[in-house]
């Protein structure tokens, strides 16, 4: 099933500033904590010696530079994450899909390289490797994608046959051609499978139930009224 969505509907799921999840997948481990750290150090005791060099007499300018990097470490994640959610959203149409898990694997991907030495003096690299959980979604009419994502626990429940919802994009009115997809929801196990958490889970929540095929109107109740 594809159901096209209203443009506002769609900058409500992929919203322009950053949400909690996003920044909190930008923010990293602790050690890129560090590094941002380090940089907005840097950044302040630069700003701090240009002004006393050259002695600058833009007070103001010089102080909201000085905030700006100071701050670096805080608000960098959130305009990693604002640039990416604008490159999702720079495409023109998006619709709702829902189709099924058609399969599932799991992969080691390499994720970076150290070198390092060992007992012996001799050099050794250390390849820093990740287990990776990859599924096939798609649906009767042959359309289908997969989705890799870091490997968790949870991921477990997850079988062959299952109901699976998406958002997909695209630069076509008709969606003939799908150019991007957002996060996988499972509402069988209520689980999501992602590396970037695209979606404000909330409103795809509300999306999700509306189009819910076994979903049934509750007539209204009349109201009794007295002879």
């Amino acid at each position: 099933m594809l159901v096209p969505l209203t443009r506002q509907k769609f900058e409500q799921l992929i919203p322009l500033i950053a949400t909690g999840p996003q920044y909190k997948y930008y923010w990293g481990k602790f050690s890129n904590f560090l590094q941002r750290l380090l940089a907005s150090v840097v950044s302040v005791v630069v700003i701090l010696l240009i002004r006393s060099v050259f002695r600058l007499e833009f007070g103001l300018i010089v102080f909201f530079l000085g905030v700006f990097a100071a701050f670096f470490w805080m608000w960098y994640p959130v305009l990693q994450a604002s640039l990416r959610n604008a490159k999702c959203r720079r495409y023109k149409y998006s619709g709702f899909f829902r189709g099924r898990i058609l399969d599932w694997w799991i992969t080691d991907k390499l994720m970076g390289k150290q070198e390092t030495v060992n007992s012996k003096g001799e050099l050794v690299i250390v390849e820093n490797r990740e287990k990776r959980i990859n599924i096939e979604v798609g649906d009767d009419t042959g359309f289908s994608v997969e989705l890799e994502a870091p490997l968790r626990p949870f991921h477990k429940a997850i079988a062959r046959g299952q109901i699976a919802e998406m958002i997909v994009l695209s630069n076509r009115p008709d969606l003939s051609r799908i150019e991007e997809f957002s996060d996988v929801y499972i509402p069988s196990r209520d689980l999501w499978v992602n590396d970037y958490p695209y979606l404000r889970r909330d409103f795809f929540n509300e999306v999700s139930s509306r189009l819910r095929p076994d979903r049934q109107d509750k007539p209204r109740r009349r109201r009794r009224t007295e002879e």
